[in-house]
């Protein structure tokens, strides 16, 4: 017998942003150019692989796979070759955006690469001046300021007062996932609507297992920074994120997430949240059931199920998959970067 909680597959979050990319890409000046740059031949990077052309050709996008190394002759190593493709693809002004198929080398050396890529074409905002932009709470920027090898001024950001970007400045680029994980949280209601832009998670708990800089970190972040109290749970240790309360001294303290020590234990965090979101990439790895909290929102991020089979019995609503929202907020992205270029803001290369 099927539990009481609701079972929401990605497709009807994932339909409203379909048609939102199809309206933009309708007023785009040319199709916008995708490289996807495959340099392991780790089966789960080739499944993304081929779900991403087949995302871009079904909704008009142009998409260009370019495989390196072990993906390409099976002869050389993992990763050989991916720099200079990054390279060749960064000066080639027909392409609008890069995708690089991770992990290939490791944490380290990956990191490396993620900061080869432009900005300019980095469509999932894995440059440090996205994140640095994340993780400061700053949601605008002016793309000339791309340009530049520091970062922007906290001071410079001010108080967010909407979501319109203010004149010559245009939306940050924000991680695919963690923004995907967040506009699901926003479909089933766990971001209230009726609060100022920038504060809507607030009274809300939330617990993330993971602490990955391309998912679980940069998640805890966001959700702090739209007033959430979040859990951040990695292998080793419990922090707590919440939000900076505002001051006149914005200098100094810009609104945006905190990181606290917690000893709290696992169980007590998914006792008090209202959300649960778990990308453990390891399919043994499973969030207990009976730890969860009545009525709570759980979402799998994972690539194999991180919830009990029985995750509905506790769970008010199970989302089991993000990645048709996550590959929407690519595209997103991409139609953004586009039009870095097609405004005038991004400087001649």
């Amino acid at each position: 017998m099927a539990g009481k909680g609701l079972l929401l597959k990605a497709d009807p979050i994932a339909a409203a942003f379909r048609d939102e990319v199809k309206a933009s890409l309708s007023n785009a000046p040319r199709r916008p150019r995708l490289v996807g740059i495959l340099a392991t031949s780790s089966s789960p990077s080739k499944f993304y692989a081929e779900f991403t052309k087949k995302q871009c050709e079904e909704l008009g996008f142009d998409f260009v796979l370019k495989k390196t190394g072990a993906a390409d002759t099976g002869d050389l190593g993992e990763g050989e070759g991916v720099e200079e493709a990054i390279i060749e693809a960064n000066e080639d002004p027909n392409v609008d955006g890069i995708m690089v198929y991770y992990p290939i080398f490791g944490a380290q050396q990956d990191h490396y690469l993620q900061q080869v890529v432009s900005p300019y074409k980095d469509v999932e905002g894995l440059h440090f001046k996205f994140h640095y932009n994340l993780y400061h709470n700053i949601r605008f920027i002016d793309p000339q300021s791309l340009a530049s090898s520091g970062v922007p001024s906290v001071a410079s950001a001010g108080v967010i007062k909407g979501e319109e970007p203010p004149a010559g400045t245009v939306k940050s680029i924000i991680p695919c996932t963690p923004l995907a994980i967040v506009k699901c949280l926003e479909h089933v209601g766990v971001y209230n609507k009726i609060l100022p832009y920038g504060d809507r998670a607030y009274g809300r708990t939330i617990t993330v297992v993971n602490r990955s800089e391309v998912v679980g970190r940069p998640l805890a972040a966001l959700l702090a920074n739209d007033g959430a109290r979040v859990f951040s749970v990695d292998i080793d240790s419990i922090q707590e994120y919440t939000k900076r309360p505002r001051t006149s001294v914005e200098r100094l303290y810009h609104p945006r997430h905190v990181v606290h020590p917690c000893n709290a234990t696992l169980q007590e965090c998914l006792a008090l949240s209202d959300v649960v979101v778990s990308a453990v990439p390891a399919a043994d790895y499973k969030v207990k059931t009976e730890w969860l909290k009545d009525g709570c929102v759980c979402v799998n991020v994972a690539a194999d199920k991180n919830f009990e089979n029985d995750v509905r019995d506790k769970a008010s609503l199970y989302i089991p998959a993000v990645g048709k929202v996550t590959i929407l907020m690519l595209l997103r992205n991409l139609l953004r970067l586009q039009q870095y270029t097609s405004s005038g803001r991004r400087p001649a290369s």
